[in-house]
């Protein structure tokens, strides 16, 4: 397992091996407890699948309170995945981050607590796996708006699915006059 880390402290890319033959492939998944304790320090208490067709964009996503650290993987498909940092003392505030993530190239990512989180499918099918340190709280979740202009996030496509609650997302302005 390769991880590197990125310009925003605390979100970490991990590139698993991936061994192919006629049959298909077989990559490696650590989710181990030394694992968890050793690269991941947080505890992660459940999982969520996500499955959506090809150019559904679904965040930018947080909790104000009860913040979630994250871990994603793609099971199938590929996805553009966006990572903002939205920790009011972090150096990096107001910074976005994405990478491709996608069942070929056996990539994951931890997303740490503070951050928004937010993808957009690029394959026909996608099946993403994330685990989450806490649970979800409906009251406390906050939808960023995803084209926001001060975020200048370069997003592949100009015209996503959204659902209702993400074409209703708040602005970075907005979210930044919430106190935390």
């Amino acid at each position: 397992m390769i991880i590197k880390k990125t310009k925003i402290a605390g979100v970490k890319i991990f590139k698993s091996k991936k061994y192919l033959d006629k049959r298909g492939y077989f990559s490696e998944v650590y989710f181990s407890e030394v694992f968890k304790k050793k690269f991941l320090k947080e505890n992660f208490i459940f999982g969520c699948l996500s499955s959506s067709k090809k150019n559904v964009l679904r965040g930018l996503h947080l909790q104000k309170k009860f913040q979630q650290a994250k871990f994603i993987t793609v099971l199938k498909g590929s996805i553009f995945d966006v990572v903002v940092d939205l920790r009011k003392r972090s150096t990096t505030y107001g910074k976005y981050f994405s990478i491709i993530l996608s069942e070929s190239n056996s990539t994951s990512l931890l997303i740490p607590r503070g951050c928004a989180h937010g993808f957009l499918t690029l394959g026909q099918e996608n099946l993403v796996f994330y685990v989450c340190s806490e649970y979800w709280k409906r009251k406390h979740e906050i939808s960023i708006n995803w084209a926001d202009k001060k975020l200048k996030i370069n997003w592949p496509s100009k015209n996503p699915i959204l659902s209702d609650k993400d074409k209703k997302g708040i602005s970075f302005t907005d979210f930044d006059r919430i106190k935390q």
